[in-house]
């Protein structure tokens, strides 16, 4: 426990993880008092985010950049899991699909972006191992046509009805989740020498694997039960500070869940390890949209009010189409400087923006 006491004592920020019993008192004592609980459950996550990424290098620097980066983005993606799978429950498929779109085009614009921006501040230019990110921009393609499909059918074709929606939903879903599976044993199994990273210098101490393991599924469970607390008072709070359905969907509920991601990719970045950063941000957004989405739709049918299908608001399409096109381009050569970085911050805040002031009819 001797390191994990001395992160704590040594970050200012992890002082925050006071606020992650406050969050679960309060909701005991007043339940009813959303705002508050939505200000303490946000106070209380960011800790727990950055807790998360320490204990996620200490494990990437055993397991390498490319495993670390991929259970990271699986930890952190457990919390837009949590909050979808609330919402499906509560049959809010409007906040459910908001959050998909948002979780994947903040992560390929915003985590990334932020990451380049980051890492550039420090370091002249940072390489990195462009054949991974180009998977993962190409699961993302992959992705996004499963998403333009259904909608491009609706749009053009008075046949399709509701039920047809349905049924290619859950064909779409299945190939999708079939397509995942088949990358992870690309790059992890049979071609797993085209994915390691680029030489670094070691940083600090890593933890004792038992401690790190150890404080992520503990880390994990905390952020899951307060993303509970998240999605009870996000709604009642978006009211009381005049924000949009869509936009709490497509940008709060993403950037808050995302934010343990967030927190391993930044400090990544910042230390000239970049494999680890862009691994987190695009593959927790291939890892959304291939995986997470297609998941919602099959659990639909047995949780949820009623079946949920894959077809998104026109707008969300294009955002994500663009985000992921915006990926590969700016991945594209193995390197990155901080200007980069700005380029993509610049398209997520046009798409932030236009949410904003003009929210979609979903």
């Amino acid at each position: 426990m001797g390191p994990l006491i001395k992160e704590i004592r040594s970050n200012v920020v992890l002082w925050l993880l006071a606020f992650v019993p406050v969050v679960f008192v309060v909701r005991q004592l007043e339940p009813e008092a959303h705002t508050l609980l939505f200000v303490l459950s946000v106070l209380a996550i960011v800790p727990l985010a950055t807790l998360l990424s320490a204990a996620t290098e200490s494990v990437a620097s055993k397991t390498g950049d490319t495993v670390g980066g991929l259970l990271n983005a699986t930890l952190g993606n457990l919390t837009e899991l949590v909050i979808a799978l609330a919402a499906l429950q509560a049959g809010q498929y409007t906040l459910v699909k908001a959050s998909i779109a948002g979780a994947i085009v903040a992560n390929t614009l915003f985590m990334l972006g932020a990451s380049f921006l980051l890492g550039g501040i420090k370091y002249h230019v940072q390489e990195y191992n462009r054949v991974s990110a180009r998977l993962q921009t190409s699961l993302l393609f992959l992705a996004t046509i499963a998403m333009v499909t259904p909608s491009m059918v609706a749009q053009v074709d008075s046949v399709a009805t509701s039920a047809f929606t349905q049924q290619l939903s859950v064909g779409l879903s299945v190939l999708l989740i079939s397509a995942y599976a088949m990358g992870l044993i690309f790059s992890l199994k049979t071609h797993r020498e085209l994915f390691s990273g680029t030489a670094h210098a070691e940083e600090g101490e890593a933890w004792p694997m038992g401690l790190a393991l150890g404080t992520l599924a503990a880390v994990t469970v905390l952020v899951a039960l307060i993303s509970e607390v998240f999605v009870e008072s996000v709604q009642e709070a978006a009211v009381a500070f005049g924000m949009t359905p869509a936009f709490v969907g497509f940008i709060v509920v993403a950037l808050v869940g995302g934010a343990a991601e967030m927190a391993a990719a930044f400090a990544g970045a910042r230390r000239d390890r970049l494999d680890l950063s862009v691994g987190i941000a695009l593959g927790a957004a291939s890892q959304i949209a291939l995986f997470v989405a297609p998941m919602m739709v099959l659990l639909s049918y047995v949780i949820g009010p009623a079946p949920m299908d894959l077809l998104f608001w026109p707008g969300a399409v294009v955002m994500v189409l663009i985000a992921t096109i915006t990926a590969f381009l700016m991945t594209n050569s193995g390197r990155s400087a901080w200007f980069v970085g700005v380029l993509l911050l610049m398209v997520y805040l046009i798409f932030a923006m236009t949410i904003y002031l003009l929210p979609p009819q979903i």
